[in-house]
């Protein structure tokens, strides 16, 4: 019809560039362990005070419940049994004929065609569903897994709006969140810290007066065995036998806050970190993934009232799960099972875990067990 441009008309740059800005905004952005002997000491007796209505060590900052929270199975050699999840594929509604190139065509690749998850705000009802699986590569670390789709480092720790609660401000209950932000960072992420250096900030984070958690912490990281595990707080790598295959590390989580007991900030903190990695020196290519969620509580209270640092968190409970680390070894560092790898230790006896399955809550009382994952 006269008039009537063509299906064929070309766009200009300019159209082109406010195209992909307009589809860009369209979309969103986003192993268990046993408690040493001590700990459950510690705790025991922090749980008798506060039964009784005691401040433990002349000061409130609520129950420590880490251990009993943690119990459960130690690091664990898993056994890969299943298969990985669908990649989420932005699909622009577009004549094809229009676009540079063939973005839909064999030659796309998953890492460009995945989109990032929206940000997580509440407990998932399901774990994520499985597709073919796919071998991990050195340019692609995350091929075949969940993670792929899961935000890079600490963009996946998503801070939410900071309100008033009780006696705090918005903007000391924002700070709080900060802080418990930097403690997930140094503890997970840092490049020192998974090269088996000292956490500092994340260490500066902790109310200095929970000496016996201080202390406990400060032993694991210098003087590492089966009760002073930094593994229970930290993530590290012996650099000696592995590192990571590219910078990335994925992260998935979401962090929530609440009025707390007595008149405090309860922030609670739910993320699991995806590590790729290859066996240390030059020429390694073969990839494998360790998985670790940590679960952190975390209290604020008020100076005013108690006997507390200002500024500074107490820790409530941290409880952690990790899909692909060796079984009974207490050296302080996590030890990924690699394919090619001949199997040693213990054989794996629990049951069969997903360990990307962020719609259930570990379990505060699950037996010690070395067990398997379904997936990494």
């Amino acid at each position: 019809m006269a008039g009537q441009p063509s299906d064929e008309t070309p766009i200009s740059d300019d159209e082109w560039e406010r195209f992909l800005k307009d589809a860009e905004r369209e979309i969103p952005a986003s192993a268990p362990k046993e408690p040493s002997a001590r700990a459950r000491m510690v705790t025991a007796r922090l749980r008798e005070q506060d039964a009784r209505g005691q401040a433990p060590e002349a000061w409130r900052a609520g129950p420590d419940r880490r251990v009993t929270e943690r119990r459960g199975a130690r690091r664990r050699l898993w056994a890969i049994l299943g298969v990985p999840v669908a990649i989420v594929v932005a699909l622009v509604a577009v004549k094809p004929s229009l676009l540079p190139g063939n973005p839909f065509g064999s030659g796309a690749s998953d890492a460009a065609a995945a989109s990032p998850l929206p940000a997580e705000t509440a407990r998932p009802t399901a774990p994520p569903s499985s597709v073919a699986p796919d071998t991990a590569t050195l340019a692609d670390p995350f091929a075949g897994s969940p993670a792929k789709d899961y935000a890079d480092g600490a963009a996946g720790i998503v801070l939410p709006k900071a309100t008033a609660v009780g006696t705090f401000s918005a903007a000391r209950v924002g700070q709080a969140l900060r802080q418990t932000r930097e403690l997930l960072v140094d503890a997970n992420l840092d490049p020192v810290t998974l090269r088996g250096g000292r956490p500092e900030t994340a260490l500066g984070v902790i109310e200095p007066k929970q000496t016996e958690l201080v202390q406990l912490l400060n032993t694991s990281l210098r003087k590492p065995d089966r009760d002073h595990d930094p593994l229970t707080m930290f993530s590290r790598f012996d650099p000696d036998e592995v590192r990571l295959a590219g910078d990335v590390v994925k992260t998935r989580g979401r962090m929530t806050f609440e009025a707390g007991e007595d008149g405090s900030l309860a922030v609670h903190a739910d993320y699991t970190f995806v590590y790729p990695l290859v066996k240390a020196g030059d020429g390694a290519t073969e990839v494998a993934r360790t998985v670790v969620r940590r679960v952190l509580d975390l209290r604020l209270d008020d100076p005013a009232r108690y006997q507390v640092t200002p500024g500074k968190l107490a820790v409530q409970r941290y409880d952690q799960e990790i899909g692909n680390s060796a079984c009974d070894v207490y050296d302080g560092f996590l030890h990924p099972g690699f394919d090619s790898d001949t199997p040693t230790g213990p054989s794996p006896s629990g049951s069969a875990v997903d360990p990307y399955d962020r719609s259930r809550t570990p379990d505060p009382n699950r037996e010690e067990e070395c067990g398997t994952v379904t997936r990494t």
